[in-house]
């Protein structure tokens, strides 16, 4: 079972660290904090690592040094846990890292799921010792952890970081391009590069810069940055900013979202910009300003996310004879390169591919209020889900003219309320996205709305853009080939489509356009509960089937039990019992039981009830203001347990089931 063993950093006590069972050869993460700031690693020799760190004047200021481990540990194991930690400390907010951001690798080793639950026993140890502050579920919703340069790095990731760097170095190339479909970790790795950049001796003092051109991803990396030692908000600009400046190196996100002179809000600041690089004003872009503005350039780009004509033209990338690299391995959408694949291939009419929903939700909705309702359930179960829509309805809700934009039946929705971190805003459940309000971001469950501008003819088996019906005037003004419409439209539902960790669902206006999404999936919408086979749960020991037991609060280990038995959104755990009070339900003193956590008393269910420190597993019953505790039993010594409604008896959990042995 993984502890946590509290000690003082200081040289004059290294010894009670030396005499500790952990101390000494033996896998261990460890912890040195003092009131701000901390430093996360892991050993095989705590002791004399511990020494080496008190050499380091950055770690000499620090006060407290925890030891981390358990009986069953290994290098794996620890180098995994010490990953988790550093990526959930900092989204946790509590503490400055002093750590770099080099070497998290994810890599897999023999139960790692084992040790992935031990992380959340070993989270929950950290929180009552108040050396962190949040539950992993509301970090991972959080942009610091989203947005995190302490990521573990996927393998392609990581062969990535290593050959751009030796080629910075080098200087035989200038530029450099990393493409990759949405969900492939482009933003992370961006993020990641540039603290990489700014902590290695080669290139610390060098001039480096974050390119986003959206303005509301813009704003939330910004707050991202006041939390990450070494780096500041300053260095994340827009292509105009950048163009003030001389970098050593620009590092650009959404490259695909920079703009050529097509529909832009101000053309004299275009003009004016164009001219200072001696560039024609009619004929250059943002790109060519990112060129100008520094010695390299690295891209990060996907051409299927080019959404308006403004934005700068493939071959005009093509056209910087860049080294690229490709990112392949999906670390958004659990369901993976196949999902994606359906997405890409969803809108060509002419290919038979279907997708097989077995490890995604993905579901048509002939109902936009049903899937609008669903939202908001899933955004109150795991936050961070939301509804989004093509742009195919004016607004009004801007300029005050109704107090509503999007009319579709009997339900009527509002356009966001802000262009900026709206996701996060405070309204945005009630509202719906623009491709502008999203592109960039991740959701856990997101709804998508396909408006009237793009319908389906069944006799003709082909797509039909109604440019009236496009109401985005900077996406549509100075197109004049349909088919390139239609490509800026397919892009944005692409973009919309990817945005989901956990599922995504669909609504079509056109009911032709609608039915044919249903045709292309296999199944009846029907998502398996998890893309494993197996969940690894908490155990607790023991729970008496008969007389009350004490109960530990904390698991003494933890256990596989399988997926079939796991309904998604609900929480497990695990109890040996003992005593036979039970057994005419089949539940024998020995066995390993599963239950769903449940607070409420269900009449008549078998439950785990607390009085005090004991626990007792029994059929329970109110009357009046009694609590009835009944056995069943062949064992007549086994009585009923009778409490009035004022005793300290808690309902604690619902029998599930009797696991195999």
């Amino acid at each position: 079972m993984s502890e946590i063993f509290p000690f003082e950093f200081n040289k004059d006590k290294f010894d009670q660290i030396k005499k500790h069972r952990f101390g000494n050869d033996w896998p261990v993460v460890y912890l040195i904090n003092n009131e701000d700031e901390i430093y996360i690693g892991q050993t095989i020799n705590a002791y004399s690592r511990c020494k080496q760190h008190y050499d380091n004047p950055d770690r000499r200021r620090l006060k407290d040094f925890h030891i981390i481990s358990d009986g069953e540990y290994n290098i794996s194991a620890a180098l995994d846990i010490e990953s988790s930690l550093i990526e959930y400390m900092f989204g946790d907010n509590k503490f400055t890292l002093q750590n770099g951001n080099k070497g998290l690798q994810n890599h897999n080793y023999f139960d790692r799921e084992k040790y992935k639950a031990k992380f959340e026993i070993i989270w929950d140890k950290l929180k009552k010792l108040s050396l962190v502050k949040n539950d992993l579920s509301d970090i991972k919703n959080s942009d610091l952890f989203k947005y995190s340069p302490y990521k573990t790095l996927s393998t392609d990731q990581i062969d990535v970081v290593e050959d751009l760097y030796r080629n910075l170095l080098s200087g035989e190339n200038k530029s450099f391009i990393v493409s990759g479909k949405p969900g492939t970790g482009k933003t992370i790795l961006a993020i990641y590069l540039i603290k990489f950049l700014k902590e290695n001796e080669e290139t610390k003092y060098m001039n480096v810069g974050l390119v986003i051109p959206m303005k509301s991803l813009r704003k939330t990396l910004k707050k991202v940055f006041k939390s990450i030692k070494g780096l500041k908000t300053s260095m994340i600009v827009n292509p105009s900013d950048a163009s003030r400046n001389k970098y050593d190196i620009l590092i650009v996100d959404e490259s695909h979202r920079l703009k050529r002179r097509v529909n832009v809000t101000n053309f004299k600041s275009f003009d004016d910009t164009s001219k200072r690089f001696g560039l024609d004003p009619n004929t250059s872009s943002e790109l060519d300003w990112i060129i100008k503005s520094s010695n390299k350039q690295i891209f990060f780009y996907d051409k299927n996310q080019s959404v308006r004509p403004s934005d700068v033209r493939p071959q005009d990338f093509v056209n910087l004879g860049a080294k690229y690299y490709d990112l392949k391995n999906q670390m958004r959408v659990e369901g993976g390169e196949e999902y994606i694949e359906f997405i890409d291939t969803i809108f060509d009419i002419n290919t038979d591919y279907k997708y097989h929903v077995n490890k995604y939700e993905f579901k048509v909705f002939d109902d936009v209020k049903t899937m609008v309702d669903k939202i908001k359930i899933l955004d109150s179960k795991h936050g961070i889900s939301r509804v989004v829509a093509g742009y195919a309805w004016p607004w009004h809700t801007k300029n005050g003219e109704k107090d509503y934009d999007i009319e579709i039946g009997d339900i009527k929705l509002v356009w966001n309320s802000v262009a900026e971190d709206w996701i996060n805003s405070k309204n945005s459940i009630n509202e719906v996205g623009c491709i502008h309000t999203v592109q960039g971001y991740d959701l856990n469950y997101v709804g998508v709305i396909i408006g009237p501008e793009l319908s389906y003819d069944p006799i003709e088996n082909k797509l039909i853009v109604d440019k009236k019906k496009y109401f985005d005037i900077n996406g549509k003004s100075s197109v004049h080939d349909i088919e390139e419409l239609e490509g800026y439209i397919k892009n944005i539902y692409k973009t919309l489509l990817t945005r989901g960790i956990k599922g995504t669902f669909v609504y079509a206006v056109d009911n032709n356009l609608n039915k044919y999404l249903k045709d292309k999936i296999y199944s009846e919408n029907k998502a398996v509960i998890s893309p494993f086979n197996y969940f690894i749960l908490p155990l607790y020991e023991s729970v008496g089937c008969g007389d009350f037991m004490y109960a530990n609060s904390e698991p003494v280990n933890t256990i596989k039990v399988d997926g079939k038995f796991i309904s998604k959104g609900v929480k497990y755990f695990v109890l040996k019992v003992v005593g036979d009070s039970m057994n005419k339900s089949g539940i024998n003193g020995g066995d390993m039981i599963l239950c769903k956590k449940n607070n409420k008393l269900e009449d008549g269910k078998i439950m785990v009830v607390l009085a005090g420190d004991d626990a007792v597993v029994k059929k329970v019953y109110k009357d009046k203001n009694k609590l009835i505790l009944k056995s069943n039993s062949t064992n007549p010594e086994n009585k009923d347990l009778v409490f009035d409604s004022g005793d300290d008896v808690k309902i604690q959990g619902e029998f599930v089931r009797v696991l195999e042995k």
